[in-house]
């Protein structure tokens, strides 16, 4: 089935109409309606994110309390309901499967929209760690809360019988117990959703899926024990719309909150520690990487043998420079791609101290040099690359300014690799300036 791009217009492609057109070239008056062009764009932002999250709320929580209500009401082949019978696995079961899953494929589809939070503990998090503006999280809050209430409403309106998903405690649970059990699980689903949605890494794409999946775990414990609310508006829209709270009913506020705080601050203490660097190559694929930059140094002529001796060296020292650096940066080329004979360079001032810094530097001669081809290697945190004869342990030094500058990579796209000059002194077009150029090394003190 062959399924065209929908069409950007205001209207919608009604049959013999204009609209319907897929040739047809709108401009933006065309597209938007005549009020917004007065609308600053923040306001509209925060409508727009508004909109998406109470859609996304309702939605979310009308088929996981939908899920909750057939659960809780269906009758056993005793022909007793669970109300009269008690909690079993099944039931419990089938409820954290109702809200894992809603939960997943509506974060899913909101995720572009508002962010797909539907919960006032997630956003709670999310604005303690800095991940989203204080403003936006507070009419999040509103949009929310109001999607709680039109949620539980619609289930209670559909659904035959009372409605039967307010969550309470059971099990023998007491108070403090309900509060520790409320703030443990929020806390591990608030901190999935930092490492997976609020991280951005290779696997960001599928976070709603381990989102959701977080939610399913959480369910299955706390489902038989509070009820497993996690969520204020989850607590709130049902026992607004039956009118009836529990004396209790501050636990399911309380905890998730401080189950936020609790995320909140761990996030942050292992994002002090760096904690990228303990396992640099978790959000990298190191092995294409290596093979991608090979491609491009055997493309300059390098021998296979040196290329992917390189190309592995400069892979690792780029994956511990930045583990969440873009691929495409203001330093040029994509993730430290290397430009033969310092072609497409972009001139940085070097500092005067660090590991990397003039002071590490020492200046040789090529008696003490092994020279392979003169070429100059970077990555994009400007660190010097080398090259190595197969089987030697001695390095080629860069080639850099004598002015006190280093070589790295310009702006290039990402397949493009310029082929290497025949003379040092050679510019291809207006790239690469003639000027004086001195040969160095590092020394024992650089750790290398």
């Amino acid at each position: 089935m062959n399924i065209n791009e929908p069409l950007k217009g205001r209207g919608l492609a009604l049959p013999f109409t204009k609209a319907n057109r897929t040739d047809a070239v709108l401009n933006d008056e065309d597209i938007r309606l005549p009020f917004l062009s007065k609308v600053p764009d923040s306001v509209r932002n925060h409508f727009v994110a508004m909109t998406g999250e109470f859609v996304g709320t309702v939605l979310f929580l009308w088929f996981a309390l939908s899920g909750a209500q057939v659960a809780n009401s269906i009758p056993s082949s005793s022909g007793l309901t669970v109300a009269q019978t008690g909690s079993n696995p099944q039931q419990l079961q089938y409820i954290a499967l109702c809200f894992g899953f809603s939960l997943a494929v509506n974060a899913w589809v909101f995720f572009r929209i508002s962010g797909g939070l539907f919960n006032p503990a997630v956003t709670f998090g999310m604005c303690l760690i800095g991940a989203l503006p204080w403003m936006r999280g507070g009419l999040l809050f509103i949009s929310q809360m109001l999607g709680g209430l039109v949620a539980a409403a619609l289930v209670a309106c559909m659904f035959p019988g009372e409605l039967n998903v307010r969550t309470s405690l059971g099990g023998g649970t007491t108070v403090a117990q309900g509060l520790f059990i409320e703030m443990f699980l929020t806390a591990q689903l608030v901190f999935t959703i930092f490492m997976l949605a609020a991280e951005k890494h290779k696997g960001t794409f599928i976070a709603p899926v381990g989102i959701g999946l977080a939610l399913f775990v959480a369910e299955l414990t706390g489902v038989y024990f509070t009820g497993g609310s996690l969520n204020p508006a989850r607590s709130f829209g049902p026992a607004a719309v039956d009118r009836t709270f529990n004396s209790y009913h501050w636990i399911y506020w309380l905890g998730p909150i401080l189950g936020s705080i609790l995320a909140s601050g761990f996030y942050k203490f292992i994002k002090i520690l760096e904690y990228e660097t303990a396992n640099p190559d978790q959000d990298t694929d190191h092995a294409s990487k290596v093979a991608r930059r090979k491609k491009l140094l055997m493309a300059a002529g390098i021998n296979e043998a040196d290329a992917s001796h390189v190309a592995n060296e400069l892979t690792i020292a780029n994956n511990v420079d930045g583990a969440n650096e873009k691929e495409s940066s203001t330093h040029g080329g994509p993730d430290g791609t290397m430009m033969a004979q310092g072609q497409g360079r972009r001139s940085e001032e070097l500092k005067g101290e660090g590991m990397y810094g003039t002071g590490y530097r020492a200046e040789t001669t090529n008696e003490n040099t092994t020279t392979l081809r003169p070429a100059a290697l970077t990555t994009t945190s400007g660190r010097y690359g080398y090259l190595a004869q197969a089987g030697d342990s001695r390095k080629l030094s860069d080639t850099v300014p004598d002015v006190g500058r280093v070589d790295s990579p310009g702006i290039a796209p990402a397949d493009e690799m310029y082929a290497p000059l025949a003379e040092p002194g050679q510019a291809m077009g207006h790239m690469v300036a003639d000027e004086p150029r001195s040969r160095f090394a590092r020394t024992a003190s650089s750790g290398v």
